[in-house]
């Protein structure tokens, strides 16, 4: 349980071969994230391609309600 403050948090995948249903390692990170007390916000996969990993950073580094991404 955490101890400190609870943050608001985004979990990022980049993969041309990750989906909602093999991505394993994202689903552990969120599981545990949320075990340490903090709040997930979203869990996307983008592919690899960088207009589209631009867009999704600057969608959430301009959202008040994301503190971390990861």
């Amino acid at each position: 349980m955490n101890k400190g403050k609870s943050v608001n948090i985004v979990v990022l995948t980049v993969s041309d071969t990750r989906t909602n249903e093999n991505d394993k390692s994202g689903d552990t990170l969120v599981e545990r994230l949320k075990e340490a007390g903090h709040h997930l916000v979203e869990k996307r996969i983008v592919k690899d391609e960088l207009s589209l990993l631009k867009g999704v950073l600057k969608e959430w580094i301009n959202s008040p309600e994301v503190d971390v991404i990861i």
